[in-house]
């Protein structure tokens, strides 16, 4: 089981996210955050595997929010759910140690294949996000 720490700050996204996953028994959502500072802090209580986590976020942004998680969890994986299409930011998101980037306009489609390649080592990228497809091996 995969425990999962869900960052987000537009609660009818949040659910839809939780409902996505709610029938797949090898994920768990076990905990909900609406901002960067709330995830640093749900992170260091119950160390997730796996955070996914919007870049765009009240209090603290999801990239500083991911640093600071990644010093303090280095082994929990990081998925950015966000509409940040630009190239630079993705790249910032990959060098801070994501595993995954998903737009959220493709949460239907790549939230399942994009946490099914990261248990498998990989990284993936949705389709069309600054030329990139999926899924990105790495």
């Amino acid at each position: 089981m995969i425990r999962i720490l869900l960052v987000e700050d537009f609660e009818p996204y949040r659910s839809f996210v939780t409902l996505l996953l709610a029938d797949n028994i090898h994920f768990q959502v076990i905990c909900e955050a609406a901002d960067g500072l709330e995830a640093l802090e749900k992170a260091k209580q119950l160390s997730p595997d796996l955070i996914l986590m919007d870049i765009g976020l009240p209090k603290l942004n999801g990239l500083e929010a991911a640093r600071r998680i990644r010093e303090l969890l280095p082994t929990s994986k990081i998925v950015f759910l966000t509409e940040e299409a630009d190239a630079d930011v993705m790249r910032e998101a990959f060098n801070l140690g994501a595993t995954g980037y998903i737009f959220k306009q493709r949460t239907r489609s790549d939230l399942l294949p994009t946490l099914a390649a990261i248990v498998q080592g990989k990284r993936f990228v949705s389709v069309g996000l600054a030329g990139e497809s999926a899924p990105a091996n790495g």
